[in-house]
């Protein structure tokens, strides 16, 4: 644990974090069959691997909403 205190986009970025290690995961079950010669897994696999997708955008905008919240804190303290 850190003593840091939580900044504005942390959570969204740890959220983004877990929903794209749930889509890589999905994409390496999905990827292994074809490697392995086994039979393709349901479609709802290829389905969940979109998830990467979504991750790195929901990582994304907790950093955009971090970068706005240090610099709404940059302005008020010059001010």
């Amino acid at each position: 644990m850190s003593d840091e205190t939580p900044q504005a986009g942390d959570l969204l970025v740890r959220i983004g974090a877990i929903v794209f290690l749930i889509g890589a995961v999905a994409t390496l079950a999905t990827v292994a069959p074809l490697f392995i010669g086994a039979d393709p897994l349901p479609s709802v696999f290829y389905w969940v691997c979109m998830l990467m997708g979504a991750g790195f955008l929901i990582a994304g905008a907790g950093v955009v909403r971090s970068v706005a919240a240090q610099r709404r804190q940059a302005r008020s303290s010059t001010a």
